[in-house]
């Protein structure tokens, strides 16, 4: 198994040029030469272990028993999925099935009672697999997934190489399969089936937001059944991630916060907000603090920059990582004033948010109850959570 890093260069660009260059691949070729090539570099499956999952899992076991396989374990899932997950890693001699789960301190500040879904299927994705998910994917420059053009309409141009928000390749060898090619390929090499396939649930996820599907349905029909929402949140289209549309933020009246101020979070500590109701929007004439929505298009700034004093960006959904790929481009743009990243983040991101250039974080009083200094604290030296620098060399 290789260990490289990937060659340099942008990774739109390098995604661009890997498309073009196994455009006419096989499946099976084109995640051969996504496990070796030196334009992709450190790779990791990551699998569900679900319905169709057996088949990559095959592929890599004939290629590289011991490439990475990411498992997120969101702690809901069928008994049923469990069990194949351990039969399967088990035939198939795989040698590095890594579990993920979600930190227990953030499960008990955001979901103590196992109920969010109930009310916020967003957030209890975002909670139990985007976060989890991208923890596990840091030590990675792309990962594989089981994604197929049929699978949807949001999944209809899938490429064998996307770009993920500019941080990594995202890999999809069966993108241009067929529901028979699927069928046939476990036929042909007798793969085991997931028990609850049988049941009617030709696509399955967690339980409690997992239904059976009718005959004729689309196999996805049974997956938040009922919402406005058919991916999870781990998966970007055109760079953005794919959720359904998140709910209001509840008001300050309806949390009883009226007259509480939110914190800023720095590397020394909490400290009160020094620049309540100072914020313009962005193209406001002659303002020193911006506000940034996580769809901001951050070249409109170039040559405004001077005297601008702060910029704040907002996250919509501790699940959104917009926010940090502006961070790093205004960095990139020579924007030398402090970057505050503001709404729903946590504890766990300060890390990130602090290497991707932001100088602090705005939350609610609420959440700074429920995750207390100490929480960012465990943080705030954040350079020694920098795995990019380590792999450096750097530290």
């Amino acid at each position: 198994m290789r260990h490289e890093t990937p060659t340099a260069g942008p990774v739109a660009a390098r995604v661009a040029a890997l498309n073009a260059r196994y455009r006419n691949h096989a499946a099976i070729a084109v995640l051969r030469r996504a496990i070796s090539d030196p334009e992709v570099g450190r790779v990791a499956l990551v699998s569900s272990f679900g319905a169709e999952s057996v088949v990559l899992l095959h592929m890599i076991s004939v290629i590289d028993r011991a490439t990475p396989v990411l498992f997120i374990d969101t702690q809901m899932l069928f008994a049923e999925t469990l069990a194949y997950q351990t039969e399967v890693a088990a035939s198939l001699g795989l040698s590095d099935v890594r579990t993920i789960r979600a930190r227990p301190e953030a499960l008990a500040a955001h979901d103590p009672d196992r109920l969010l879904h109930k009310t916020d299927t967003d957030a209890c994705c975002a909670l139990r697999k985007t976060e989890p998910l991208e923890r596990a994917l840091a030590p990675f420059d792309a990962w594989i997934t089981g994604r197929k053009r049929f699978q949807g309409q949001t999944r209809s141009r899938l490429d064998f190489f996307e770009n993920e928000g500019d941080q990594r390749i995202k890999v999809n060898p069966l993108a241009h399969w067929r529901p028979d090619d699927v069928q046939e390929y476990m036929v042909n090499n007798r793969l085991p089936r997931h028990p609850l396939v049988a049941r009617g649930y030709p696509s399955i996820g967690c339980a409690p937001c997992t239904s059976r599907v009718a005959p004729g349905e689309d196999p996805r029909a049974g997956r938040w059944r009922g919402q406005d929402k058919d991916e999870c949140g781990i998966h970007f289209v055109d760079g953005k991630m794919v959720r359904g549309p998140l709910p209001p933020t509840p008001s300050a009246t309806d949390r009883n916060e009226e007259h509480q101020m939110n914190v800023i979070v720095t590397d020394t500590g909490f400290a009160a907000d020094d620049l309540s109701g100072a914020f313009q929007p962005a193209d406001t004439p002659g303002a020193t603090a911006l506000d940034l929505g996580p769809e901001a298009d951050v070249t409109a700034l170039a040559g405004r920059l001077d005297g601008v004093e702060i910029i704040r960006i907002a996250f919509p959904a501790f699940s959104d990582g917009r926010g940090f790929t502006l961070a790093r481009r205004l960095r990139m743009m020579g924007y030398g004033g402090r970057l505050r990243a503001a709404g729903h983040v946590i504890a766990d991101q300060y890390a990130m948010a602090r290497r991707t250039g932001f100088d602090e974080v705005e939350i609610s009083a609420d959440l700074a109850r429920r995750q207390p200094w100490e929480q960012w604290q465990a943080r705030a030296d954040w350079r020694a959570h920098d795995y990019q620098a380590r792999l450096r060399g750097a530290g």
